[in-house]
């Protein structure tokens, strides 16, 4: 019996995360997080812009380089469809400020050492006792309406995606 009510324990509570994650149609979560840089950044500062909010594990990890030098070397074509890239990983600021420049990152990348963030958004994760976000991006649109939730992210593919997609909104009028 208690096993039984530690699994229903359980499903509740992921139950719960799973509600609390924002999906499509959503207004985007607000943050305040701060760059590699030492700039603060909010939902409201990015609004009137497209926005790809991704979330990573870890920096310096070989699919999180991978995903940041895809958004890296796409920025021009986000920025020309109006888009701006903002990561978003538990690393501190210090490891991003490292990071964004072995990989000559031109975007921000914001420090959610809290995991404040991350929970909000429903991307918080722990594994062997480590916490993380889970490799999620969220396109939000100039009003600041989640349009677009991408799970199970590719760190190859996600940043083509992410420019299809704004096409394609795009081109529907949105």
């Amino acid at each position: 019996m208690r096993r039984f009510l530690s699994l229903v324990a359980l499903c509740l509570v992921t139950a719960t995360a799973w509600a609390a994650a924002p999906v499509e149609g959503d207004k985007a979560p607000d943050f305040n997080l701060q760059d590699q840089n030492g700039k603060w950044h909010t939902l409201d500062t990015e609004k009137g812009q497209w926005l790809v909010l991704y979330f990573y594990p870890k920096d310096f990890t070989a699919g999180c380089t991978t995903e940041v030098c895809t958004y890296r070397d796409d920025t021009a074509k986000l920025h020309k469809a109006g888009a701006q890239v903002l990561g978003v990983s538990l690393d501190d600021v210090k490891s991003h400020a490292e990071f964004a420049e072995k990989y000559h990152v031109p975007f921000p990348l914001l420090s959610d050492a809290d995991s404040a963030v991350a929970a909000k958004y429903g991307v918080l994760t722990e594994k062997m006792g480590m916490k993380y976000a889970r490799r999620e991006t969220f396109l939000i649109d100039p009003s600041g309406k989640i349009v677009k939730v991408y799970k199970d992210v590719d760190p190859e593919k996600n940043s083509g995606q992410v420019l299809a997609d704004i096409a394609a909104l795009k081109a529907k009028g949105a």
